[in-house]
């Protein structure tokens, strides 16, 4: 796990729920976790190709997701439909826009694939011959963890 692809993934989390929410946020712990992965409700997962393999995903309660989708959109959802699960997945594109921007400005060259929306209880990401790194941000709205596991090629 090289830390050069992960730093900007977390940091363009960071920026860009802080701008588009317009809230504190805190990092928490940062941890590692085993190739299984359990999400809390909903997740953007993105592959990365290139000079490194792996994917990053976004997680999150269900609860926060609407939370999130209710203050950029400016209405009021009450539960995961299809304008929220919209919102995450456009949340997901800015913050891997940013990163990869951040990592060809460095001198990597990778590429993503678009996002996949996840939904459900006790769903399980299974990587082989991978360890993420999770990055925990909080906010008023909850909590989303930014989880990436990469292998450099």
């Amino acid at each position: 796990m090289n830390i050069d692809f992960i730093n900007p993934f977390v940091e363009a989390s960071y920026e860009i729920l802080k701008e588009v929410l317009q809230v504190e946020i805190k990092r928490e712990d940062i941890y590692l976790k085993s190739r299984v992965s359990n999400i809390k409700g909903i997740a953007a997962l993105i592959g990365l190709l290139g000079q490194a393999e792996g994917r990053l995903i976004l997680d999150m309660s269900p609860e926060t997701a609407v939370q999130i989708a209710s203050k950029m959109v400016g209405e009021n959802f009450n539960a995961v439909d299809e304008m929220v699960v919209n919102v995450i997945t456009e949340v997901a594109n800015m913050i891997t826009a940013n990163a990869i921007t951040k990592l060809h400005n460095r001198g990597y060259n990778l590429d993503l694939t678009p996002p996949t929306i996840i939904k459900g209880n006790d769903i399980e990401i299974t990587d082989k011959d991978l360890e993420a790194l999770v990055v925990p941000l909080r906010m008023q709205y909850g909590l989303v963890e930014i989880n990436v596991a990469t292998k450099e090629k």
